[in-house]
């Protein structure tokens, strides 16, 4: 049966391959038919995720994305790309009254200067080819930020607007610029966080998703629709993924 479920013949860039949702993105999308371009800076946990995908031809190309020279060199390493999957992040909760300009830096580098350049980078270099899917990884915290989240929400707000800015620049050579923005999801960063709050607390959130709290795959899914031709009449959208939570906000 043809379905347009499939990434076939298609060459897939993923930052923040070595853990977490970039790892299973990574996975995935190999076994829908994806060549797999894996980043990040630990090579050893990139050999681990790359020994877990299907098929052939995948690429490791490490490197520090807070490095603007590093890079330019990667992008013009890199290979042309008919998709690109953001995923590295740092979320660390600070009161307001104690921000400062290092933990501004300390948030916002990661979560959107690294993205941000990469992606420019990217353009610069004519890797990203016409159709292309650019997929970003936002959280619910861009829209409905918490307590002591000031800066992860501010972050992430500004990569959705970033990517609907890609969406209107590059829809003439129909390329496509989405955000996912999931809430509490089982990654090593369920269990930082997870870290500082009492138990009860976070049994008390917990219960706080109809759908239960998510999992890698459930938002690898959601990536591979992005990428696939089945959302070619997509883009400049935020796909909320909360298993029901903000339906009690």
């Amino acid at each position: 049966m043809h379905t347009p479920f499939h990434l076939n013949g298609k060459t897939i860039l993923i930052t923040g391959a070595s853990s977490g949702i970039g790892r299973r993105a990574a996975i995935d999308c190999s076994a829908f038919g994806a060549t797999i371009v894996l980043t990040g800076r630990n090579i050893e946990r990139l050999e681990e995720t790359r020994s877990q995908l299907s098929g052939q031809g995948h690429i490791i190309l490490p490197c520090e994305l807070l490095d603007e020279k590093a890079v330019a060199a990667f992008a013009k390493e890199s290979p042309g790309l008919d998709g690109l999957v953001h995923c590295a992040g740092f979320v660390k909760p600070f009161p307001i009254a104690y921000l400062s300009a290092q933990k501004v830096n300390e948030t916002l580098h990661p979560n959107f200067y690294a993205p941000a350049l990469l992606t420019g980078a990217l353009f610069k270099a004519k890797k990203i080819n016409n159709e292309a899917s650019l997929v970003f990884m936002s959280s619910i915290s861009g829209q409905f930020p918490g307590k002591g989240n000031a800066l992860y929400a501010a972050s992430k707000a500004a990569l959705e607007a970033f990517s609907k800015t890609i969406a209107v620049e590059y829809v003439s050579r129909k390329i496509r610029s989405n955000c996912i923005s999931p809430a509490m999801v089982k990654t090593p960063m369920y269990d930082y966080s997870s870290e500082g709050m009492f138990e009860e607390a976070m049994n008390e959130h917990v219960a706080k998703y109809p759908l239960g709290v998510g999992y890698p795959e459930d938002i690898a899914n959601a990536i591979i629709f992005f990428l696939s031709p089945a959302s070619r009449w997509i883009t400049g959208v935020n796909l909320y993924m909360d298993g029901g939570f903000l339906l009690s906000r």
